[in-house]
């Protein structure tokens, strides 16, 4: 028996083949076709056999390729002649070569226990339940709201009472239309006028019928009101006076026109005009970020992937927080570049939306907060630390500043330094002032302040400062150096006085409350507030002496109890020496044009991770990125205080100082020795070389500059004068002099006539 196959290109049309012999069984292995069933012709076993290849089926049924080994041999003979209609040639190699490979893993089943692992637990009450600051500042809402709205309408009583008594007519006269349209059944009219217009006379006196019944039911308790009106009346008249009658009777219509008043024209208007911003929705923000003109984010969309929202978008404070997913690629910092055309997509206020990355997540998670009111414009809380008699512990987290949703955000002075960074009259030197606020209310701090702008601004601070210092005339500038060179005198003073203690009283080696408490020990915490410092690090002959020395503060300072504050409305490596800015726990940048400046303030990278003060808009005073208090940046709107909160407050700051007895420095009336400021170490080295002396000791230096002035080189050491000569270029070395006392000469440290002439014929040529 044979299966006649169609005939092949060049074979004889009218040649039959066999397809199965009985001594060749046929081999039925599933395959899956790659053509039309139809357009491939069948192939004999014996072509089969030339070419190395096996028969497949193209459909064969699932139970004969599944159950094939449990068939008779002849049953599966018959099968496979039954069943083999087209076949293909298909090579073994081709056909393992075409077979697909699995890469992804096998979708295992998760049990219940791993879904609630990985559940996310939403609170249990709401977030402003949670925080007290957040219940008081609703609270007080509520009692100024109720307080206006009692106000408000009190004074309008005049105005009410007889609105109210002239509308009660208008109110009686629809109440007894009301009344008569229920007695009458008024609204079964209709009905009864359509059954009578189709003539249906059963249909009508039915209905005319259950109309006199509703009417004799309802008129009732109509007349039984009037009896009762009818009764109170007489018992008003004949027991009350006639002005009781006449109060009761203008009160009793006064409420009615109070209530029967419509209502699109109530008697009492409100005392309050509220604007609902509107509710932002997932399609809202979908549209907003599909119109920034992000190439990635477009792409993303235009291949389909969207983006997602791991949780719902609700209200969080005075505003909506909605976190994003973004599409593959699209990292949040996109997003945050463009606030500005975010803020037009939504509708709203730049000073409302504040669009921030969240990279714990991962670099795509944008988290979104749009407020109700921009946050340069709306009401800040009350700054703790003004009222009346606020003392602060430096020690202690201190209040900085609101975030977006009005919660109070806490700075921690001691132990760090601080830089400040923005472009001009976005409030840099207003934070600097708050800050050096919260200082002097510390009674046992010592206050730096310098404003080298020259304007006065930190003037409010100077009642409580030890130094205070404003302008960069050259006499001031030589005074403020000379006031550095002692703190750094009094910075190694403090770490001989920590290395002494024991470690019961200092186990850490730094400064601590109970030791700042102590006045024989002389640690009590220091703060130096710099504003425009880029003038003393640019300064053409004490620059680098001012760099050495803050350098050092900001690196051994902060373990000692001192605190220096920077701040500079031009962050670049010039006027911020990397060596200070590295070395800044705390940072706090404003508005700022372009990356460099960012991360110069904030930290390198931060500009790239999505923490980017270039975001911010011109109206965006005051608010700035807070970087170092916690894990996370924080956008924070500081406290703004003019010049008269600030006296005041600094007042009542001098008061508590005076009942401490830390009154000291500038505060006390102190000055300056200006010569001491006017030190010029290489010149007074050199003429401490008498004649026919080439090379004399460090040591020797430093006793006859001691004798020449007392005051100023009277404490003096060899290491001093290195400090001092080191901006010179001159640094000591060995040599051979011979020792005034005993004669003997010997290699020491120490200093040549040539390099310090040498020294100072360059100074000269550069001009210092």
């Amino acid at each position: 028996m044979s299966v006649p196959t169609q005939p092949r290109p060049g074979d004889d049309a009218n040649r039959e083949e066999p397809v199965n012999t009985p001594e060749q069984e046929p081999v039925n292995t599933p395959a899956t076709p790659d053509v039309n069933a139809s357009d491939t012709p069948a192939v004999n076993t014996e072509q089969t056999d030339t070419v190395n290849g096996k028969v497949l089926p193209f459909a064969p049924r699932p139970d004969s390729a599944a159950n094939v080994e449990a068939i008779p041999v002849q049953d599966r003979r018959d099968l496979a002649r039954s069943e083999v209609i087209d076949a293909e040639i298909v090579d073994d190699d081709a056909a393992a070569a075409a077979a697909p490979v699995l890469v992804d893993p096998p979708e295992a089943p998760r049990t219940w226990w791993e879904t609630i692992g990985d559940a996310t637990a939403r609170p249990l009450v709401a977030k402003w339940l949670t925080s007290w600051e957040e219940f008081t500042a609703r609270a007080k809402y509520l009692a100024r709201y109720a307080a206006h709205a009692f106000a408000f309408h009190a004074l309008r009583v005049p105005v009410y009472v007889p609105t109210a008594f002239l509308r009660s007519f208008g109110a009686i006269g629809r109440l007894v239309a009301r009344l008569y349209r229920w007695v009458y059944d008024a609204e079964s009219k209709p009905v009864r006028m359509a059954a009578r217009d189709r003539a249906d006379v059963n249909e009508y006196m039915k209905l005319r019928e259950a109309r006199n019944e509703t009417v004799r039911k309802r008129m009732l308790p109509v007349w039984l009101g009037l009896l009762c009106l009818i009764g109170v009346g007489y018992v008003c008249l004949s027991t009350l006076s006639a002005f009781w009658n006449w109060t009761l009777l203008l009160s009793v219509m006064t409420m009615i026109g109070w209530w029967g008043a419509p209502a699109d024209k109530p008697v009492a208007g409100r005392a309050v005009d509220s604007v609902k911003t509107p509710k932002i929705t997932s399609q809202m923000v979908e549209d907003a970020l599909c119109s920034l003109g992000i190439g990635a984010l477009n792409q993303a969309y235009t291949k389909g992937k969207r983006i997602s929202f791991p949780s719902p978008i609700q209200r969080d404070g005075d505003g909506w927080r909605a976190e994003v997913d973004l599409p593959l690629g699209v990292p949040a910092g996109d997003v945050i570049a463009k606030r500005q055309e975010l803020s037009s997509a939504l509708r709203r206020q730049i000073g409302c939306v504040w669009p921030e990355g969240d990279a714990k997540v991962h670099e795509g998670r944008l988290v979104l907060w749009v407020g109700d009111q921009d946050l340069s414009k709306s009401r800040q809380p009350a700054w703790p630390l003004a009222k009346p008699g606020a003392v602060v512990d430096l020690f202690k987290p201190q209040p900085f500043g609101t975030d977006q949703r009005g919660r109070w955000v806490n700075v921690t002075l001691m132990f760090v330094s601080m830089v400040i960074g923005a472009v001009p009259r976005m409030g840099k030197t207003v934070t600097l002032r708050e800050l050096l606020l919260i200082a002097i209310l510390d009674p046992r701090a010592i206050v730096y302040a310098y404003d080298l702008k020259g304007t006065g601004d930190l003037a409010a601070i100077a009642p409580c400062a030890h130094a205070y210092g404003v302008g960069d005339d050259p006499e001031d500038i030589e005074v403020m150096v000379a006031e550095m060179r002692k703190l750094r005198e009094e910075m190694r003073r403090r770490t001989k006085v920590i290395r002494s203690l024991p470690e019961s009283i200092c186990p850490d080696n730094k400064v601590t409350p109970e030791l700042a408490a102590r006045k024989d020990l002389g640690l009590a915490p220091i703060v130096v507030g710099v504003d425009e410092c880029q003038v003393w690090f640019e300064h053409e002959k004490y620059g680098k002496e001012f760099e050495e020395i803050c350098t050092d503060l900001a690196k051994r300072g902060p373990a000692l109890g001192i605190l220096l504050i920077l701040a500079t409305q031009r962050p670049d490596a010039k006027s911020l020496p990397t060596g200070i800015s590295a070395n800044a726990i705390l940072r706090y940048c404003l508005k700022v044009q372009g990356h460099t400046e960012n991360d110069m303030v904030l930290g390198t990278s931060m500009h790239k991770n999505g923490v980017r003060a270039t975001m911010f808009a011109r109206t965006d005073r005051g608010i700035g990125y807070l970087v170092g208090e916690g894990e996370e940046a924080k956008i924070v709107r500081s406290v703004y205080k003019d010049a008269t909160d600030a006296k005041k407050i600094a007042a009542g700051a001098r008061r508590r100082r005076e009942e401490a007895g830390n009154i000291t420095g500038y505060a006390a009336g102190e000055s300056v020795d200006i010569e001491a400021a006017r030190l010029d170490p290489l010149a007074d080295a050199l003429a401490m070389f008498q004649r026919g002396e080439d090379k004399l000791w460090s040591e020797v230096i430093v006793t006859r500059l001691a004798e020449l002035r007392p005051n100023q080189y009277g404490n003096w050491t060899p290491a001093n004068l290195a400090t001092a000569l080191k901006p010179y270029g001159v640094k000591p070395k060995q040599v051979w002099a011979t020792d005034p006392t005993t004669g003997k000469g010997s290699n020491r440290n120490g200093y040549t006539r040539d390099a310090l002439h040498a020294a100072r014929d360059t100074a000269k040529s550069n001009g210092a």
